[in-house]
């Protein structure tokens, strides 16, 4: 994809202080995600994002060292900012799969989630099977209970998304917890999906009730088990994206 003549953006409509250089942050590394400026291009220079932007050069240089923290681009004296290969690209930080969702078509990165879900939950809720405390459990139980008193499919969602979180946190291991959050908003637009286009949604409750239950009485394989089938279930709105069967993984 070639790169665009961006219009300038005035400078009366930026806002100012510390939120400017997260802007042009999230401006710029959108346009490296959707392919606007594709690995190996030099990006325009500072006074070229002021212009556009309406920026100061001290904020622009602050974004494009954001950038660079989180792989995006390297930035060298003289040469300018490149843009890096995709496998540098640090994918798991937050903003950057929020601009990785954005510039993804919808199909392939529901696809691609639910492949990381089939990897990791299975074997999250033998963890939580085995380590879960009283209050994990608890915390779990909430929100399954909230689920079932959602007043509307946003609020069912939210609910659904601490669900899944509780069950990574209940698995008790350090680096499960953190990687839920990462994905936190990825997740929400997984069970958006879901929730809109579920052809059977009277299932959700029970299947999510399952797995509370085998966690609950201590049985790694009925968690497992519990756990694949409610995967099996969100396998089945999916499909109606097309492509392959994420349970092939």
């Amino acid at each position: 994809m070639g790169q665009r003549q961006d219009a300038p953006e005035p400078a009366a409509q930026r806002r100012p202080g510390s939120r400017v250089h997260a802007e042009l942050a999230e401006g710029i590394g959108r346009r490296i995600l959707d392919g606007t400026y594709p690995p190996g291009s030099l990006l325009p220079n500072e006074a070229e994002w002021g212009r556009i932007y309406g920026a100061s050069r001290t904020a622009v240089r602050e974004a494009i060292k954001t950038l660079d923290g989180k792989g995006l681009l390297v930035s060298r004296p003289k040469i300018g900012s490149r843009v890096e290969p995709r496998e540098r690209w640090n994918l798991l930080d937050r903003d950057v799969m929020a601009w990785h969702r954005a510039a993804m078509d919808e199909r392939g990165f529901l696809h691609a989630l639910q492949e990381i879900r089939r990897i990791l939950e299975p074997g999250a809720a033998v963890l939580a099977a085995r380590r879960r405390t009283p209050e994990q459990l608890a915390t779990l139980d909430k929100a399954l209970d909230d689920m079932r008193s959602a007043p509307d499919p946003q609020a069912m969602v939210e609910a659904d998304v601490r669900f899944h979180l509780a069950l990574l946190a209940a698995a008790n291991n350090e680096l499960l917890a953190p990687f839920g959050i990462i994905i936190e908003q990825a997740l929400a637009s997984m069970f958006d999906y879901t929730t809109r286009h579920s052809p059977h949604p009277e299932q959700v409750l029970p299947l999510h009730a399952a797995v509370v239950k085998a966690i609950a009485a201590q049985s790694p394989d009925q968690a497992k088990t519990a756990m694949e089938t409610l995967l099996d279930d969100t396998d089945v709105i999916l499909a109606s994206l097309g492509g392959i069967a994420v349970k092939e993984v």
